[in-house]
């Protein structure tokens, strides 16, 4: 009986069409936890590339490579992930996030509170879970709309706008965060990059969030878990009772200074002294940064809830089960762009684009629009999309500066979010909107943010496609 060949060759570009059709239809279709997704997804990568291999046990490697890469991929973000977790929950628990938008309601006044959330959700969402910030906002939105008796979409959409802008383009939050480790971009270079580049899409979002609320003005409704009677407590509660303003902020303010001064010190190593530099890389280190900001979080914490260590310690078991789930998934996705890469996507893609010019800010864009559509996770999409331009771009590189196809990642990811996407549920059932409001607005204000953030990267890498900061 004559033995089948193991040897079947299938080309990079094939292997790459075949594992994004499986991770879609994984996620979109079977309903498979992304991690399961992704993985399998870097094992199917493996395995198909390993056909056209010889020699025996290839096959095995493969698989445990997969698991390797898998193992350096949790090994760069995990701790970061954990710590910006323990961030969030300390800040809503000790109420420092509380404290923040109060003090940006009091110095914008309540005739620009839209403004003061639409602020709100961009400094929150950058440590903590756009859907976290959302849940802690929207009973104030609720409230301050019932004491005006006006303006409820404005202000569900001003906090969406603020929130999801920073979500996808600021790190430690996931999705850009592995996003810069994968594109290796400077993490300083990032963070205050995703700020700049973020002020003009949330002053759109904030346009788009006054034009809808003109043309369809919704009443607060009940929703379950907030009743309309609950919210006058909210806004009852004494601002005394909580934290003050400048160490409410400090844990979310202190890591992104110190990276950016780490940043800075970076590119003027030559002219500073060798220890100065020594610090400034010590304490801006993503790692030691955040760990700072986590210290100064918990202390807050323990002082507004007058706990010891054995209470706190008890109340980070919830963000760090939560941040598990999420390491589980970026790692997955790491383990995904190694196979990936192993596979010579990269090279096929510039064979074939030999002779003609890629935009690759703009493909950057398509890619992570696409995958983010067709299943629907945001950071699922970055993952994808920032695996396979990083295979793309081989030593030749962009062409322009690996920040712009960063943002670009980042904002084709925000796009089009629809019933697919567990965030327009978040928004429909905590908002009290119905799933057509939801569309009209939500979607639409997402869709606006994404082609503005395309727009003003394709423009600021053609002018300035080295940076000027």
């Amino acid at each position: 009986m004559t033995a089948l060949p193991l040897a079947f060759t299938l080309g990079p570009l094939t292997v790459l069409l075949i594992s994004v059709v499986f991770i879609v239809g994984a996620i979109a279709w079977l309903r498979w936890h992304a991690f399961f997704a992704l993985l399998f997804a870097a094992m199917l990568v493996g395995l198909l590339t390993a056909l056209g291999g010889t020699g025996e046990g290839r096959f095995i490697k493969t698989i445990e490579t997969v698991m390797v890469e898998f193992g350096v991929a949790a090994g760069k973000i995990g701790f970061t992930i954990a710590i910006a977790a323990v961030i969030g929950v300390a800040l809503m628990e000790s109420g420092a996030a509380d404290k923040i938008i109060r003090r940006f309601i009091a110095v914008l006044g309540e005739k620009r509170a839209a403004l003061a959330l639409l602020a709100c959700g961009f400094v929150l969402s950058i440590p903590v879970f756009f859907d976290t910030v959302f849940f802690l906002l929207v009973p104030l939105a609720r409230a301050l709309s019932l004491r005006t008796g006006k303006d409820y979409m404005l202000y569900v959409i001003a906090i969406c706008a603020g929130g999801v802008i920073t979500h996808g383009t600021v790190p430690p939050t996931p999705g850009p965060l592995v996003v810069a480790e994968t594109l290796k971009i400077d993490l300083g270079l990032t963070i205050v990059g995703g700020i700049v580049f973020g002020l003009l899409p949330a002053l759109a979002g904030l346009a788009w969030a006054r034009w809808i609320n003109r043309r369809m003005p919704v009443p607060v409704r009940e929703t379950a878990g907030s009743s309309l009677a609950s919210l006058g407590e909210i806004a009852a509660r004494r601002e005394d009772q909580l934290p003050g303003f400048w160490v409410s902020i400090a844990p979310v303010l202190v890591p992104v200074v110190l990276i950016a001064l780490a940043s800075v010190a970076g590119t003027m190593r030559a002219s500073l002294p060798s220890d100065a530099a020594q610090i400034f890389e010590f304490f801006g280190n993503k790692n030691i940064a955040l760990l700072i900001g986590a210290v100064i979080a918990l202390v807050v914490y323990a002082r507004q809830k007058k706990i010891g260590m054995k209470e706190m310690n008890a109340g980070l078991s919830s963000p760090l089960e939560v941040a598990g789930v999420i390491i589980l998934i970026t790692a997955a996705g790491g383990a995904y762009g190694a196979m990936i890469k192993n596979a010579g996507v990269g090279d096929s893609v510039r064979e074939l684009a030999s002779g003609s010019s890629v935009n690759y800010v703009l493909l950057a864009w398509v890619l992570a629009a696409v995958v983010r559509v067709a299943q629907g996770s945001a950071t699922v999409a970055m993952i994808t999309a920032s695996s396979i331009m990083l295979s793309i771009a081989g030593t030749a590189g962009f062409g322009v500066h690996p920040f712009y196809v960063f943002l670009a990642i980042g904002y084709g990811a925000t796009t089009l979010s629809w019933m697919n996407d567990s965030g327009f549920w978040v928004i429909s059932r905590l908002g009290g909107l119905t799933e057509g409001e939801t569309l009209r607005s939500w979607t639409v204000l997402l869709t606006i943010i994404s082609l503005v953030g395309l727009v003003q990267a394709l423009i600021a890498a053609a002018l300035w496609p080295n940076l000027w900061f």
